[in-house]
């Protein structure tokens, strides 16, 4: 039985199962999608994504779930809740990830309201942030229409160039 996360009327949430392997090659083997990750991923790339996701869960409770569409039923992207280290400090984070075929539909903005409630009322979250590359328009786009402000800026090492992240925060005591 494939574990439910959270719903509303546009989409649900859901445990990634090994069965979404080839969902997950249309999203992380695309280079368009993958553009802020500065390439696409091997099909081995892809399943150590999908077993971390799935260790994510035993060993935290939370992960990146699978985005699924309430009416039609399809698997849309990714979204969800994961540790992330910037500059020696550990900040919980929404990631998201959506096929290229549903973007500018609301998925990522309504999945990731999604995960601000869940981090709010089942983990007891005080914040939570999003990492976001600076060109990536699309996903700052989804941070600001969700709350969220930047509070810090740093570069990341790809293949040894300084590629500038943005690391957008919202408040979830209020």
């Amino acid at each position: 039985m494939v574990k439910k996360i959270s719903e509303n009327e546009q989409l649900y949430l859901r445990e990634f199962t090994p069965a979404d392997f080839d969902d997950l090659c249309l999203i992380l083997q695309d280079k368009e999608t993958m553009y802020a990750y500065e390439s696409a991923f091997s099909e081995e790339k892809v399943n150590a994504w999908l077993n971390w996701n799935l260790t994510s869960y035993q060993e935290n409770g939370f992960g990146l779930w699978a985005i699924i569409d309430q009416k039609k039923q399809h698997f849309i992207g990714q979204c969800g809740i994961v540790y992330s280290d910037v500059k020696a400090e550990s900040l919980l984070e929404i990631g998201y990830l959506v096929n290229k075929r549903y973007w500018n539909q609301g998925y990522a903005t309504s999945a990731s309201q999604l995960c601000i409630s869940y981090a709010k009322n089942e983990l007891k979250a005080e914040k939570i942030c999003s990492i976001i590359r600076d060109t990536n328009l699309s996903s700052r786009m989804v941070a600001e229409k969700n709350g969220m402000t930047i509070v810090k800026e740093f570069d990341k090492d790809y293949s040894g160039l300084p590629v500038r992240h943005f690391v957008y925060s919202i408040d979830l005591t209020n």
